[in-house]
């Protein structure tokens, strides 16, 4: 059953909460970070099978934080994470294998361009494409990451063709954004890996 818009807009408040996390790429050692974060993915993994067992605590807890706001029927029948772990799965690989001005930026771009997507698709979306997400929600995606990139650039004094590489996994993280359904990766894990590795490619600065 579908969630509501107002419950899409809570959905994507705890979203932006992970803003932390980016911050945590830039003043922590990248070792320290991603154990941080690899032990953030296992505890809500652990989490999340315990909400799906229905383990005493842990089920009315979640249930009563997050089951309005689930979108597929989490909790019943076969075993399905939410894209909750993936936020920080993917933060734990993209602060190992990226530059942490790289990272910061491609994990927020994950951050805002998806919050927009969502926000802005399920508003206005008129035009929409097969895998039922809208033109307008593409848009919105590539307006939000193009404005962390910009902001990100400014912070970081990217040189003109980190902005071209940027600019590139942004379109690529659209597209991963879009066909998420058919690719069978969550988005919250392609986009910072997909603009992170568009971003260190080896081209000349």
């Amino acid at each position: 059953m579908p969630i509501t818009y107002r419950q899409e807009i809570y959905r994507k408040l705890i979203h932006l909460s992970s803003t932390w996390m980016a911050a945590a790429m830039y003043f922590l050692p990248s070792g320290g970070a991603a154990l941080l974060f690899l032990l953030l993915a296992a505890a809500n993994v652990l989490v999340e099978y315990g909400y799906y067992k229905q383990w005493p605590v842990i089920h009315p807890l979640y249930q009563l934080c997050f089951g309005q706001m689930l979108r597929n029927s989490h909790g019943e029948g076969k075993f399905e994470l939410s894209g909750g772990p993936y936020v920080p799965a993917a933060a734990f690989l993209t602060v190992l294998c990226f530059k942490p001005q790289v990272a910061v930026c491609a994990f927020t771009v994950m951050l805002f361009g998806d919050t927009a997507a969502a926000l802005i698709g399920r508003k206005f979306g008129r035009t929409k494409f097969a895998s039922g997400k809208s033109l307008e929600g593409v848009l919105a995606f590539i307006a939000a990451s193009a404005v962390v990139l910009i902001v990100c650039g400014g912070i970081f004094t990217y040189p003109p063709s980190l902005y071209l590489k940027g600019a590139i996994g942004i379109v690529l993280a659209a597209a991963a954004e879009l066909y998420e359904q058919k690719l069978h990766i969550d988005d919250n894990f392609s986009i910072p890996l997909l603009v992170g590795a568009a971003m260190s490619l080896p081209w000349p600065q």
